[in-house]
């Protein structure tokens, strides 16, 4: 299954923020990568760089590769609204970003493991394709024999979920996709009108 492997506290150093989840190396040094990164003077981009930076930055984020991302863009600008804006609810509504947001796991890159090793349901079917899209309405469970799982247990005891479109039932240890986010309930950091404008030159 294809997934970026590269190291991760390099890739969030370039981007000044832990992108990948925690990550305690990034804490200890948070600057750019290489041996001078923090006495480096950060050369000035140019309007392609800052668009380029900021596709790198989204696709890292949601752990999607080049073609798939693209793909989505094409998916979003077909539909009716901001395309920018769909784009990321097409990323939160991947299986892997929900099951991440429920505190399931306590990074995407966990939460993608726990659905492809069968683990996670969706209305009652098991489901292990990362990327399934989930509609409004949808139900996230766990399978009722990984319910006991510590890694599922620790992350869920050390998580506060607080997403408007989301709903946690602990006692049924399932979620519901109540609705898909708008813009300014997603809270990642990230400026996709200038990916907008990559993709469309």
């Amino acid at each position: 299954m294809a997934r970026y492997r590269g190291p991760k506290t390099k890739i969030a150093r370039k981007f000044g923020e832990a992108i990948f989840g925690e990550d305690k190396y990034f804490e200890r040094r948070n600057q750019l990568p290489g041996q001078h990164g923090g006495n480096k003077r950060k050369p000035k981009k140019s309007e392609y760089g800052l668009q380029l930076l900021e596709k790198q930055k989204a696709k890292y984020t949601y752990g999607i590769l080049e073609k798939q991302f693209k793909n989505l863009f094409l998916k979003s600008s077909k539909k009716k609204g901001v395309t920018g804006e769909i784009l990321l609810q097409f990323c939160e509504s991947r299986l892997d970003n929900v099951v991440y947001r429920l505190g399931l796991a306590k990074s995407r890159s966990g939460a993608r493991q726990l659905v492809s090793h069968r683990h996670i349901t969706v209305n009652g079917d098991l489901v292990n394709i990362p990327s399934y899209n989930l509609k409004a309405g949808d139900v996230v469970g766990i399978r009722e024999k990984s319910k006991s799982l510590e890694v599922i247990s620790n992350s869920l005891a050390s998580t506060n979920m607080s997403h408007e479109w989301l709903t946690w039932n602990d006692e049924k240890k399932e979620g519901n996709y109540v609705a898909i986010p708008q813009r300014n309930q997603i809270p990642e950091a990230i400026k996709e009108q200038l990916i907008v404008e990559l993709y469309s030159k």
